[in-house]
């Protein structure tokens, strides 16, 4: 594949002077890219076997604080190291930074163990659950983004208002509109591309400036360290641009929300679809594996809901005739619930529509996949599909409104931390609980304009 390479491509690069520098890189839990450069001689050398960092890049919140009380790291244990080791089938080029590679990287403690709490890890498990059976998960995610003519810098002047959109006016599909944003949307298409992420297809959003880039399906893991690195390099692309682009779940009010549909499907180890081996359009012409799989998300949805929202922002896009579902219900082919069964044959899946942009893919795959087996396990019922409008639907139940509502759903379920261990649900509750204490100290902007005068 265009872009990726082993160690002695590394090699060949590094003699012919074309690559100087290996960004050896692992998962935050918000699903950011952190890690090192590294000398790509010395990479060669030594660390493409592993290296170390402070385990409370693992302990922190979106604002890089050191949070107190989790278990796995804490000033009472002295922040020590875990050891971080690059995953070498990961290794590209990253052609819009010069002379540069990068890879993805497990991180484990220093008997070479995974930590169960690192979101690449929290996938694995899952996936290995899967292998057990001898199947593989296949997912794409699609993540929307606004694009501004504005720098990072002076958006930050601006405190975020009044930002410069790359378009003024509703222009869904419309194509005059992405060709004024083609020379950013096309130079992240061709970066990608170069870094062994083929792309599909972009298009515009409902929303003024508003994108979105596909990217060709596969298997789970790859396709969250595709979307990671995809999320970092499209705003370093932006940047060395003047560009700046944000992948909140809702950044303005009157706009619409930023979502990350996810498609998922299982495989056989021969290549043959696990779950939707059937003509489809109908439940009576589903696979059993099919509809058990999707009653298990379902069941689930509610527990799930913080894995897909992980921000007070993240609730605001959960508006009713807004394209963001507001209903745990499936469907065929109707964007108004949460689950949609679409394509045929070999081609059919389910598109999971509940996650933000602002989610972190190896949790919210690893969650759908957990689910998903429960409802193999359990042989759960699928109920029918809805018809008509969800949005107005009184007979299935709401995804969480708040992430309270999401944080107390997950602590009390037991099929989520039986499949991804306790003290990984009891971090991941921590994280979320932070969250929420952040934001409820602070003052916002809308208590100040109704409050200062009018009370």
């Amino acid at each position: 594949m265009q872009g990726m390479l082993d160690l002695e491509a590394l090699r060949r690069l590094v003699r012919e002077g074309e690559i100087d520098t290996v960004l050896v890189c692992f998962p935050d839990l918000q699903g950011r890219l952190l890690g090192k450069r590294v000398a790509a001689d010395y990479y060669l050398e030594q660390v493409h076997e592993e290296t170390h960092a402070c385990d409370y890049l693992l302990a922190a919140d979106i604002d890089m604080e050191p949070v107190p009380g989790y278990k796995a790291a804490s000033w009472e244990k002295g922040y020590g190291d875990f050891v971080i080791k690059p995953d070498g089938a990961t290794l590209r080029r990253v052609p819009w930074l010069e002379g540069t590679a990068l890879v993805m990287a497990d991180v484990c403690d220093h008997h070479g163990e995974l930590l169960p709490h690192a979101p690449r890890s929290v996938l694995k498990r899952q996936l290995a659950r899967l292998a057990e059976r001898g199947w593989k998960s296949m997912k794409g995610s699609e993540l929307e983004f606004y694009l501004f003519d504005e720098t990072y810098k002076t958006a930050h002047e601006k405190d975020y208002k009044n930002l410069d959109h790359a378009g003024w006016y509703i222009s869904d599909y419309h194509i005059f509109q992405t060709t004024k944003e083609e020379p950013i949307i096309r130079a992240i298409r061709l970066g990608m591309e170069g870094a062994g992420i083929p792309v599909e297809v972009s298009k515009g959003e409902w929303g003024p400036g508003q994108e979105e880039i596909n990217f060709r399906y596969c298997d789970a893991l790859a396709m969250a360290d595709n979307h990671s690195i995809y999320k970092n390099g499209a705003k370093e692309i932006a940047w060395a641009r003047d560009r700046a682009i944000t992948f909140m779940a809702k950044y303005r009010t009157d706009l619409a929300g930023s979502s990350c549909h996810i498609h998922s499907s299982l495989w056989k180890a021969d290549g043959s679809a696990a779950l939707f081996d059937g003509p489809g359009g109908s439940p009576e012409g589903m696979p059993d594996l099919f509809k058990q799989y999707i009653a298990g998300n379902l069941a689930l949805a509610e527990e799930m809901t913080y894995f897909f929202a992980p921000y007070i922002n993240s609730y605001k896009r959960f508006q009713a005739g807004s394209f963001a579902p507001t209903k745990a219900a499936w469907s065929f082919d109707n964007r108004t619930a949460g689950f949609r069964v679409v394509g045929h044959g070999k081609g059919q899946r389910v598109e999971c529509r509940i996650p933000g942009s602002d989610c972190n893919p190896y949790l919210a795959f690893a969650v759908m996949i957990a689910a998903g087996l429960h409802g193999i396990d359990k042989g759960l019922e699928l109920p029918p599909p809805i018809t008509g409008n969800a949005y107005e639907s009184k007979e299935v139940p709401d995804v969480a409104h708040t992430l309270r509502d999401a944080l107390s759903a997950l602590e009390r379920s037991e099929v989520l931390r039986e499949a991804l261990g306790d003290d990984v649900v009891e971090h991941y509750l921590h994280t979320g609980r932070w969250e929420q204490a952040e934001f409820d100290r602070r003052v916002t902007d809308l208590e100040v304009t109704r409050l200062f005068e009018r009370i």
